[in-house]
């Protein structure tokens, strides 16, 4: 019996031990993301600095696919795509995200409802793997030659998308479209992907695929 209890008080100590430290993990990798890209976010699209190309990073297009609702992450992030075009912010857009099977294309996506903005196709480029947040920076780099660009999401996520982009040798500028108001999206899934991307930066993981280089014109 007095084992059984032993046993049961290590486990339960040992459980909160690393709860804590998880916790604590989560807290400094936050600050330390949000502290260091805080003056490269914009949100308004006057005072952005001018970029050849912007960077938009995909999602899913629909909240709820059967009934036709729109994912409003997606639709402020092609707003905000659409405002820097026509403000004269970026002459290019790479439309970024995933393409892994027939049934999913995020870039056309993109593509087709930025083109129903006003942006001509000719200055929408696809960059059909786009998986992750870091493939969409490394092959924005080593796939379309850009060292230096503008990239387009949330707040939350493009704080991401810098930090990455800060330790890659890409000199960046993050346009905010609107947040919105999901708690799962900024305040759980949002900080467990930035710890991930902390290990992927310390194992230097590297874009799922490259390819042959595409080029963006002067």
């Amino acid at each position: 019996m007095l084992k059984a209890l032993l046993s049961t008080r290590f486990w339960v100590v040992t459980g909160t031990i690393l709860l804590v430290l998880a916790i604590t993990v989560t807290i400094v990798v936050n600050s330390i993301i949000v502290k260091s890209t805080r003056s490269q976010l914009y949100t308004d699209v006057n005072k952005i600095p001018k970029n050849k190309v912007g960077v938009l990073l995909g999602t899913a297009k629909f909240k709820d696919k059967a009934k036709k609702i729109i994912n409003p992450y997606y639709q402020t992030r092609i707003e905000a795509a659409a405002a820097l075009y026509m403000a004269g912010k970026v002459d290019y857009i790479i439309v970024s995200g995933d393409n892994s099977t027939l049934y999913y294309n995020e870039p056309l996506l993109m593509k087709n409802d930025l083109i129903a903005m006003g942006v001509p196709a000719s200055h929408i480029y696809l960059d059909n793997a786009g998986f992750r947040t870091l493939d969409s920076i490394l092959r924005c780099r080593d796939i379309f030659g850009q060292k230096s660009f503008t990239i387009i999401s949330q707040t939350f996520h493009d704080q991401r998308a810098l930090y990455i982009a800060n330790h890659k040798q890409v000199t960046a500028v993050a346009y905010c479209a609107s947040d919105g108001d999901s708690f799962w999206e900024e305040m759980v899934r949002e900080k467990l992907a930035r710890v991930k991307m902390m290990l992927d930066l310390l194992f230097n993981k590297q874009a799922r695929l490259y390819g042959e280089q595409i080029q963006i014109p002067d």
